[in-house]
């Protein structure tokens, strides 16, 4: 009767160490050649750390030869940031032989930007599509075409754009979205 109740109190210690401790973490980070101390865990486990967020990101920034360390990470984590994308932003920045530092990538990430996608437009930058302007006569509002343009005695001013416009016409809603275009 003693033996089964010493196994009761085994095994439930097991089981509880198992789940507060991430001990199939633990092996992988050793079998991946992170030190790592099962201390570190607990003490993740204890800040509100998922410890799964932390080790795996270092385990991939140490396999492609990133210098980060855990604080950092886990202090990026605190912060509110994105630590799996950080991560994979210095991987690669450094896969594409961009100079792109832990700090300044925390710094992107805390900005609210993505980070990775930071790092792939300064690699392959996107071209933005505008519209083509169009010639002069295209430009005029349909309704004044019949109007001679900027005849002798009208008054002009030069506006933003470098065009003309004539003063005794109202300003519209629109006016100065299409301003931006033309």
């Amino acid at each position: 009767m003693e033996i089964l109740i010493l196994a009761g109190i085994v095994i439930l210690f097991f089981m509880i160490l198992f789940t507060f401790i991430p001990v199939g973490l633990w092996v992988s980070a050793i079998a991946a050649g992170v030190k790592v101390s099962l201390v570190s865990l607990v003490a993740m486990r204890l800040r509100r750390v998922p410890p799964h967020r932390i080790i795996l990101p270092l385990i991939k920034a140490d396999k492609a030869g990133i210098p980060v360390k855990q604080d950092q990470l886990e202090a990026h984590f605190l912060a509110g940031g994105n630590v799996d994308r950080v991560v994979d932003a210095l991987i690669a920045a450094d896969k594409a032989r961009i100079n792109l530092p832990f700090d300044r990538a925390v710094a992107i990430d805390l900005a609210g930007r993505d980070v990775l996608d930071a790092v792939r437009v300064s690699v392959n930058p996107r071209v933005i599509q505008t519209p083509q302007r169009g010639s002069r006569s295209q430009r005029r509002h349909p309704a004044h075409r019949h109007r001679p343009c900027h005849g002798a005695g009208q008054p002009r001013a030069l506006s933003r754009g470098g065009r003309r416009r004539d003063h005794h016409r109202p300003r519209r809603r629109g006016d100065r979205l299409l301003d931006r275009f033309f």
